[in-house]
This record gives structure tokens, sequence and C-alpha cells, in this order.
């Protein structure tokens, strides 16, 4: 009852925030929230650490991005579209990397990442280093003008809630209790006659997906389809975010990515822009040294040992 009390305020709050925040800041929280759980999914639940997953982002936007530009198409096809080519290219990325634990793994997605940003960045269809620019948002199902910033949020609402309940649901599926025993004990799940790099090969395509829907949603939003979003820097905000908010737990990645997405926007247009890396480096070495869990993790610790 109080869970979905919970779940109902919060649901509230979303509908009325861009009644008294800026719409476009709000849509980018969600959709690096949407990014973060994303990739949590794959760390927190699987237990494998990404440093390349970027490029599912990047490739989402820049698939979205052409074909909104190029083909006409509704906005709704051109995200299922990038979410697609994400998933598809998180097969190939994960069917080369799944067989390798721990550094090895982490090592073979950042050289994977590294290629296609190369590619990318000679590739004539993603503009180089000036991307994609002028991506018009269209009509979402030919019907909802999206040039409006807060019917806009609304329909990145939709796609967060949307992906947050697949992530939710895969968590706490018989899949999701199978790839948290691969994450605690592998050599017992494998005991126990479980394909492990099957399921963690699947669990990867889902990450890859839900990222990728992210990027496309991001482009779509900005108008803009660039090299940043594929990024090795990319790779590291996205494991900041999830380690700020709490790595495992559901709804930790939203928090963490609502206070670096608020960091960057607020710091960097002031005196403070120039030193916001190191700032964002303080964080990252302040919450792993005292506070590992992150804060919904040390929220649910205290009101566990208070309450």
């Amino acid at each position: 009852m109080r869970s979905r009390l919970a779940i109902l305020v919060l649901l509230g709050l979303a509908l009325a925030a861009p009644l008294v925040i800026y719409p476009v800041f709000l849509a980018k929280v969600l959709c690096f929230a949407l990014f973060a759980c994303a990739f949590n999914l794959l760390l927190g639940f699987a237990g494998l650490l990404s440093f390349g997953h970027a490029v599912f982002l990047g490739t989402g936007g820049y698939v979205t991005g052409w074909l909104m530009i190029n083909s006409g198409l509704t906005s709704e096809i051109a995200i299922i579209a990038g979410t697609v080519a994400g998933g598809l290219l998180g097969a190939v990325f994960g069917k080369l990397a799944v067989k390798r634990e721990g550094i090895y793994f982490a090592m073979v997605t950042l050289a994977l990442a590294q290629l296609v940003f190369f590619l990318y960045l000679q590739a004539p269809f993603t503009g180089g280093e000036d991307g994609l620019q002028g991506v018009p948002r269209g009509k979402a199902f030919g019907l909802i003008d999206l040039a409006d910033n807060q019917t806009m949020y609304y329909f990145v609402l939709a796609i967060f809630l949307a992906g947050f309940w697949l992530i939710h649901r895969t968590v706490h599926s018989p899949f999701g209790q199978i790839m948290k025993a691969i994450r605690e004990n592998e050599s017992r799940a494998t005991s126990l006659g479980y394909d492990v790099n099957q399921y963690k090969w699947i669990a990867f395509i889902i990450s890859a997906a839900l990222s990728a829907l992210a990027g496309s949603t991001k482009t779509l939003v900005f108008e803009l389809a660039s090299l940043t979003d594929v990024h090795w820097h990319m790779s590291g905000e996205v494991i900041l975010m999830t380690l700020v908010g709490g790595v495992g737990t559901i709804i930790g990645p939203l928090v963490g990515a609502g206070v670096v997405v608020s960091m960057q926007n607020y710091l960097s247009g002031g005196e403070l822009g120039n030193y916001l890396h190191i700032i964002m480096g303080a964080v990252f070495v302040v919450c792993v040294l005292s506070f590992r869990s992150g804060i919904v993790g040390q929220f649910n610790k205290f009101r566990r040992n208070n309450f």
C-alpha cells in the first residue's frame, strides 16, 4: 500500500513538474535517467561493468536523427528503429564480450566502443564532428506535435515510464533472479545447470536496447545527435550516475542522473564551469569512499536501522 502511494505521489510530481521547471531540462534528466537505469540493469543486477555503454546511446541517437531528417517517418517509428539498432549492436558486442570476466570484460567493451566511435567520426551519415543538426521532432503517431517543449516532456515521460517498467519487470522476474544468482556466484549458477553466458548476453542486449531508446529520445529533445554521446566520457558519466544514486537499486540511477545532470547544468554556466570535471571527480571519490551504496542505498540502510 505504501509503495503504491509513493508511486502515485511521484507520478503526480512528474506530471506537475514542467509547470515550475524548464521542460527541456526535465526531459534531459529523464533521458539520462533511463540510460543510467539501463546501465544499472547490467552492472547492478548482472554484475557486468561496461566501459563502452555510450556507444548504444549514440547509435540510437544517430539512427533516429538520420531517419527523421531523411525519411519523414513519424517520431515513434524512428525511435523504435534507433532502439532496434542499439539492441542489434548490443547483440554483437555482447557475443564478443560476455565470455570474458571482470576487467577483461570492461576492456573488451571499451575497445569495441572506441572502434565504433572512430567509425562514426568518419562516416558521412553521422555528420562527423558536426553531428546531425536540425533534427525535426516530428509528430508522434502522426497526431501529437512535439515541437512544443511541454508536449515533448510528457512524451519523454511516457517513454521513460515504459522503459522503467520493463526494467522493473525484468529484475523481478525469474530471469532477473537468475541474473542476481550469476552476479553473486557465477560458478554455483553454472553448477545448477544455467547457461551463464546466454543469460548475460540477453541482459546485455536488453541494456543496450534501452540505452539506445534513451539516446533516440534525447536526439529528438535537443534536435541534435553528436559524437559526445558516443565518447568514452559519456560511458564514465553513466557509471558516475549509477554509483552516486546506488548500484543495484531500482530508483538509484534515477536519483543519480538527477544529481549529475543538475550539477552539469547549474555549474557549467557559472565561474565553476571550468572546474566541472574536477568537481564531478571529487564527488565520485567521496561517493566511493564514504557511501558505496549511493544515495538511495544509504537512505534504505538508514530506514532499516531506524524505522
